[in-house]
C-alpha cells in the first residue's frame, strides 16, 4: 500500500471515529509504529489531524477540506438525493457547469442517461466520469491542479469559465449562514465559484442539510447570489422564510 493511500484510509477512520491510536493503526496496516507516526505528522501538517498521546484526533476546524476521495464517501445518501433533484433541472441540449465538489460528482453520475449535453467543469473526476458518454461535449477549464482535490483552479480556469455563458450552473460549498451567506474553505474555491455564477443564466447551490447554519473561512457571496438552493430535506422554517424573502428558489424532496 502506498503511503498516500494509507494516509487517506487513516483520514477515513478519523472522519468516522474522530480519533485513532498508533498501535492499532500499525497492526491494521502492517507497518511500524514509527511509520504511522510519520503519517500522523503529515496529516497534522496538512491541517487534518492533531497529534495526541499515542495517536491523533480529527481537526474539525471548518477551514480545512478533506480530499475529494474522502468527501465523496460522506453523506452519500444525502448527496444522491440532491443529485437526483439537480438532474431533474437539466434537460436535453442544456449547457451546464459543474464545479469540483463531491456533490457535483454525484450530479454527473445522475445525468449520464441524458442526451446532447455540454458540460464545462474544473473537476478532473467529473471529466473522467463523463469521458465515455456518447454525444456529449465535455469542456475542461484548464488551470492549475490543486493537490488532493482533483480540481483545476487559478486565473486560467476562471478566464475559461468567464468566456462561456451557460444555461445552468451547479456549485456546492462548505457552509451557508444567514449573515455571512455562502462560504468555503479557501479563497481559491470562492473565486472559482463566483466566476461560475457570473457565467450562468441560472445558478443552483447544491448542499445537503449538514451545511446549513455553519460558517467557513471565505465568502462566495450573499445567499441571493444564486437563483436556487437544492437540498436533501426540508430546511427549518426560518430558512424557508429567509429564502422566500430574498427570491431564492428552494428545491427539496416532495415527500418532505
Amino acid at each position: 500500500m502506498l503511503a498516500l493511500e494509507r494516509r487517506n484510509r487513516i483520514l477515513e477512520k478519523l472522519q468516522d471515529e474522530k480519533k485513532v491510536v498508533v498501535s492499532e493503526l500499525s497492526k491494521l496496516y502492517k507497518v511500524s509504529e514509527e511509520t504511522i507516526r510519520r503519517d500522523l505528522e503529515k496529516l497534522e501538517q496538512e491541517g487534518f489531524a492533531t497529534k495526541s498521546y499515542g495517536g491523533a484526533v480529527l481537526n474539525e476546524n471548518v477551514a480545512f477540506d478533506m480530499p475529494l476521495t474522502i468527501r465523496s464517501k460522506k453523506n452519500v445518501g444525502a448527496k444522491q438525493r440532491v443529485a437526483e433533484l439537480a438532474a431533474a433541472q437539466i434537460h436535453e441540449g442544456d449547457h451546464i457547469v459543474l464545479d469540483a465538489s463531491s456533490t457535483d460528482l454525484y450530479i454527473a453520475k445522475s445525468i449520464k442517461s441524458k442526451q446532447h449535453l455540454t458540460v464545462v467543469t474544473n473537476s478532473i473526476e467529473i471529466i473522467l466520469e463523463l469521458s465515455e458518454v456518447p454525444g456529449w461535449t465535455v469542456i475542461s477549464t484548464g488551470g492549475n491542479l490543486m493537490e488532493g482535490y482533483l480540481a483545476l483552479v487559478g486565473p486560467q480556469a476562471e478566464s475559461t469559465l468567464r468566456s462561456f455563458y451557460v444555461d445552468k450552473a451547479f456549485i456546492s460549498c462548505k457552509a451557508i449562514d444567514f449573515d455571512h451567506g455562502i462560504m468555503d474553505s479557501m479563497e481559491t474555491f470562492t473565486s472559482m465559484k463566483q466566476a461560475i455564477i457570473d457565467s450562468s443564466t441560472k445558478s443552483y447551490l447544491v448542499v445537503d442539510h449538514t451545511k446549513f447554519n455553519k460558517t467557513a473561512f471565505t465568502r462566495t457571496g450573499a445567499i441571493d447570489c444564486v437563483d436556487y438552493i437544492i437540498t436533501d430535506c426540508k430546511p427549518e422554517a426560518e430558512w424557508i422564510d429567509f429564502l422566500e424573502q430574498r427570491g431564492v428558489g428552494l428545491i427539496y424532496p416532495e415527500n418532505e
